[in-house]
């Protein structure tokens, strides 16, 4: 049996022939997030439990079941692994006192951790992006929201998702409904599922999400909460569709979809994608009024949402075929006593130039050598053995190419090479 140690269940690496991918997304959701104002924050991966008790809710599937939370071996506090990032960045906004100069659009990434059972696409620890507009009484930010997500998808060139919107209303249209869902769910106890049992006593409006096949009947038939609204909150969600009208994008009204979060209000929304399976959405969140409340501070507006990236990587495999891989331009070979002393300083002057270049590094004959230069992708191999150390020159051949190779002088080269690639 074999001791070797290997990484923890559902918590994965990212190797350098798949890091080019997630590099491509990065760079692409840094600059959709930079062109519409959102500025980065950075907040903790362990924070105090309590934060996403009072936060998340205490009855919801995340502080029940799927939180690392421990107890700190030095003082006793509770803290916990962050299972998603709008709660922390609604406690760093109030700590800090962000909002004192008007509202803020914030953006962050990172990793986020649950204990679920590990299946495609969702993992023990995974990352996400996330948007969050703090001060915005809307609905113009929520329509803001989707417009940005939208942008972000053309940006990758990802068709193949669906935005499923619904409104779940206020607080207290929530509860007052939540009495008329529980006495219908009340007279079909016993088509419900162990779960949906267990949330009929703490959160029957969670049953409404269920994928149980068995069950899907029985949610079909059950009061919408759309048909319980007020004027207010009908309104509001009507200007949100007429926002989206305007902008051209497509939408589907899902009246089952509530989220699992106890902090959201009004707008709630989905894009997904049938690619992915059961676990469809690539993107999530909605409006979230009384999260400030909820943390101590004052009746804030809020609104936001999370991208799923191990997910959307799911969407881009596709594409992963098309993109450049983050191959050097340069392998710099060289043999020989002078040789070995020039070539890392031709290497920084090479990079000075504003190329990159991988200096060959562990010995090896000029034939292995141009082995590993010819499978690393590079351009051109950059050759100096003692020859051109004592005449102060390199030579260049081209590994992807038919060019003929020369010799010459470094500012030469560079020309050359600059040209070439």
């Amino acid at each position: 049996m074999s001791d070797q140690i290997r990484a923890v269940r559902g918590m994965n690496d990212v190797l350098p022939d798949e890091a080019y991918l997630w590099q491509f997304l990065e760079d692409n959701v840094r600059d959709v997030f930079r062109q519409y104002g959102y500025r980065n924050i950075r907040t903790p991966i362990v924070e105090y439990t309590s934060l996403f008790v009072r936060g998340v809710g205490e009855v919801t599937d995340i502080v029940e079941k799927e939180m690392y939370s421990f107890e700190d071996a030095m003082n006793g506090d509770k803290l916990s692994l962050r299972p998603e990032g709008t709660a922390p960045t609604v406690r760093a906004a109030l700590q800090h006192n962000l909002l004192y100069n008007g509202p803020q659009r914030l953006w962050y990434s990172g990793p986020l951790f649950r204990h679920e059972r590990p299946q495609k696409g969702r993992y023990r620890q995974y990352h996400t992006f996330g948007v969050e507009a703090l001060g915005f009484p809307g609905p113009d930010i929520d329509i803001e929201m989707l417009v940005l997500a939208r942008r972000l998808w053309q940006r990758l060139g990802i068709d193949n998702v669906e935005l499923q919107i619904n409104t779940i209303g206020s607080n207290d249209e929530r509860h007052a409904f939540r009495g008329k869902l529980v006495e219908y769910f009340e007279q079909h106890r016993d088509v419900l599922d162990e779960d949906s049992q267990r949330r009929l006593l703490t959160n029957p409006l969670r049953i409404l999400d269920s994928k149980n096949p068995a069950m899907q009947s029985v949610i079909d038939a059950a009061p919408k909460l759309m048909d319980h609204l007020g004027d207010a909150s009908r309104a509001n969600f009507d200007r949100v569709l007429s926002g989206l009208k305007t902008a051209t994008i497509p939408y589907v009204i899902n009246p089952r979809l509530v989220r699992g979060l106890d902090y959201y209000n009004l707008t709630v929304f989905e894009w997904v994608s049938g690619a992915l399976g059961a676990q469809s959405a690539v993107c999530s969140g909605g409006r979230y009024d009384g999260l400030f409340e909820q943390l101590g501070g004052k009746a804030t507006p809020g609104c936001g949402f999370g991208i799923g990236v191990e997910r959307l990587l799911l969407l881009l495999a596709e594409k992963a075929a098309t993109l450049p891989k983050l191959e050097p331009d340069l392998w710099l070979v060289h043999q020989g006593e002078a040789a070995d002393i020039a070539a890392p300083l031709v290497a920084e002057q090479l990079r000075d130039a504003g190329l990159n270049v991988v200096l060959h590094c562990g010995g090896g004959s000029f034939k292995a050598q141009m082995k590993k230069a010819d499978a690393s992708g590079a351009r051109f191999a950059v050759i100096i053995g003692d020859n051109e150390a004592a005449a102060g020159q390199l030579t260049v051949k081209a590994l992807r190419q038919a060019l003929e190779q020369k010799t010459m002088v470094l500012q030469d080269a560079i020309a050359m090479l600059k040209n070439g690639i």
